[in-house]
């Protein structure tokens, strides 16, 4: 006699089998990607190192809406992957074009370091926060539907939802803190300026 499992069981089974190949080949790709645009190893891996901290916010929403780890949600981890990669990338980009813009100006110092930083970051805030509403607003009737699919599909959608939520706060935080740390020892030491009288 033998027992074996078959069915929706064997179907998941050769399912996770694939996505144990998919998940590292896809974060690979982000990688050569993001090389490729920055031509620099530290600011590639400073995107891929925020990664984990985007994903949290999905991780939590699953656990909040009951919901399992399947095929499903994987692929919504890999979609909330990219779409977190990139904003981590635009965010780099408006930072560094304010960096070289004070570079140009010969304020190589932490003080213009900081301004610059400042200055990027806050120039991505709004066009963020329309990406976030727009996918969430996108996202809300694929998660809260009830038609044909929608176990499948709400399952996809929940991570994206959750993360949207973490993302963008990371971006907007984590990113300038870690670029400052980043570019900090490569800056000029600052003019020491004359002591005025206390009166």
């Amino acid at each position: 006699m033998s027992l074996s499992y078959s069915g929706q069981f064997e179907f998941l089974e050769r399912a996770n089998a694939r996505l144990k190949l998919v998940v590292p080949a896809t974060l690979l790709i982000i990688f050569v990607l993001l090389y490729l645009t920055f031509a620099r190893f530290d600011e590639a891996l400073l995107i891929m190192a925020t990664l984990p901290f985007a994903l949290t916010g999905g991780a939590w929403f699953l656990y909040l809406l009951g919901f399992n780890l399947s095929v499903a949600t994987g692929v919504g981890f890999i979609a909330l992957a990219g779409v977190s990669a990139e904003f981590g990338v635009i965010m780099l980009l408006y930072l560094k074009n304010a960096w070289a813009e004070r570079e140009d100006l010969g304020d190589s110092t932490e003080r213009g370091l900081v301004a610059a930083i400042r200055e990027g970051a806050v120039q991505r805030v709004r066009p963020k926060a329309m990406t976030v509403a727009v996918i969430i607003a996108g996202l809300l009737p694929i998660l809260l539907g009830s038609g044909t699919g929608s176990e499948v599909m709400s399952r996809i959608a929940a991570p994206m939802v959750g993360g949207m939520v973490t993302a963008p706060l990371l971006s907007l935080f984590v990113i300038p803190a870690a670029y400052r740390l980043m570019r900090r020892r490569h800056l000029q030491d600052e003019p020491n300026l004359p002591q005025g009288k206390v009166v």
